[in-house]
């Protein structure tokens, strides 16, 4: 994942998608050659000069200052996600060339794995920006039992998605929807450590064996871990719409604790005591990791 092919890439999908129209500009000729904006659109809209927005998108960031960054976000019409992407793509211009790096394994430090069997009546579970899952409480074990089926650890959420599609479909309602959101959760992450050899050796699996995934790496889409919906279909006790929190976790940088809740007095309250029901009576799934003291 080199860092200028991915501003290259990105500033030209975005630049793409839109139409002179959508930024307020004339569209001279009924025959344009590039689909969005052309080049030349981009730098009058950010206010830089064409020469320089040319070298911007073939990779140089690196000299970039905040300001040409808000500039170019607004001219190419950024979300909140794909600023702080074009940021972490510039950050990474600017420091010194580094070599791959093999990360620890990470392991939950026992205290957290105590929060999250304090969360009793709620699917629970710390995971990193790769969909590593590295600790649930017994209820998230329960509900993502189809993920943990794999004997491979720290399981995967990502790999589970997209290289065992059919147990995926059945267990996600809305399949299409959490495939892209995996993938473009995954080139945010690669945008911040873009060194992370096992975020690459992931990626180059997930590329080497799904071609629905090697599509939706290339739209270039990125999104934040936050708040949502999910729709999912346990074997056990049916159709289960909940609310999802995503917490980010100050003290330990990269990780997220993911909580699924839903309403008291609704069907999937009611589906999910069940369901909790069911798990003290089966034999524990280990997720992937011993927690730590410390």
């Amino acid at each position: 994942m080199d860092p200028r092919t991915e501003i290259r890439e990105f500033l030209s999908s975005r630049r793409a998608r839109i139409a002179p129209e959508q930024a307020g500009l004339p569209a001279y000729g009924g025959n344009r050659r590039v689909k969005g904006l052309r080049r030349e659109e981009v730098a009058l809209l950010a206010g830089v000069s064409v020469d320089y927005y040319v070298r911007v998108e073939r990779g140089s960031l690196a000299g970039a200052s905040d300001g040409v960054l808000e500039a170019l976000a607004s001219a190419l019409q950024l979300d909140e996600a794909e600023r702080d992407h074009l940021f972490h793509l510039a950050r990474q211009s600017r420091a010194p060339r580094s070599p791959r790096r093999r990360r620890p394994a990470v392991t939950v430090r026992s205290t957290l794995q105590q929060v999250l069997e304090a969360i009793s009546d709620a699917p629970a579970w710390i995971g990193n920006g790769r969909y590593d899952v590295l600790a649930m409480n017994q209820l998230a074990r329960a509900l993502y039992s189809p993920v943990l089926a794999d004997p491979r650890r720290p399981a995967n959420t990502a790999r589970f998605v997209y290289l065992n599609p059919e147990a995926a479909r059945d267990l996600f309602v809305d399949y299409d929807h959490v495939a892209g959101a995996v993938a473009a959760k995954l080139r945010m992450e690669a945008g911040r450590n873009p060194h992370d050899e096992e975020l690459i050796a992931l990626v180059g699996e997930l590329s080497t064996c799904s071609e629905l995934f090697r599509q939706r790496w290339a739209s270039q889409d990125v999104r934040l871990h936050r708040s949502g919906r999910k729709r999912m279909h346990h074997p056990i006790v049916g159709q289960l719409d909940l609310d999802i929190e995503s917490l980010e976790l100050p003290a330990e940088p990269g990780l997220h604790l993911n909580i699924y809740t839903a309403p008291a007095g609704t069907p999937t309250a009611d589906k999910l005591a069940l369901l909790a029901s069911w798990a003290a009576t089966q034999q524990t799934l280990a997720t992937e990791l011993e927690p730590h003291n410390g």
